[in-house]
């Protein structure tokens, strides 16, 4: 039987020997975990991109938690009229 566990966004640098993925650092997964592996330029986004999104998202979770949010109808509705 085989067990699969989901992780929180845990990253794994890997590369491939003889048409093997091999890891490129430890791990404490147990013994036979299975992992699901992507390859890392799967979206498309350049380096800048990236840094981008990772900014903007720091920038609105700290909004998020300081209460300065936005009602979606009322952001919807805003959306709706600029067409």
């Amino acid at each position: 039987m085989v067990h699969y566990t989901t992780l929180s966004m845990q990253a794994f640098k890997a590369h491939v020997k003889n048409g093997r993925l091999v890891l490129d650092e430890p791990t404490d997964l147990p013994e036979g975990e299975v992992v699901e592996l992507v390859t890392a330029d799967a979206d498309e986004m350049t380096d800048e991109e990236r840094a981008a999104l990772h900014e903007s998202l720091s920038v609105s979770i700290e909004q998020m938690k300081n209460g300065q949010l936005l009602d979606g109808e009322e952001v919807l509705a805003r959306l709706r009229a600029r067409r």
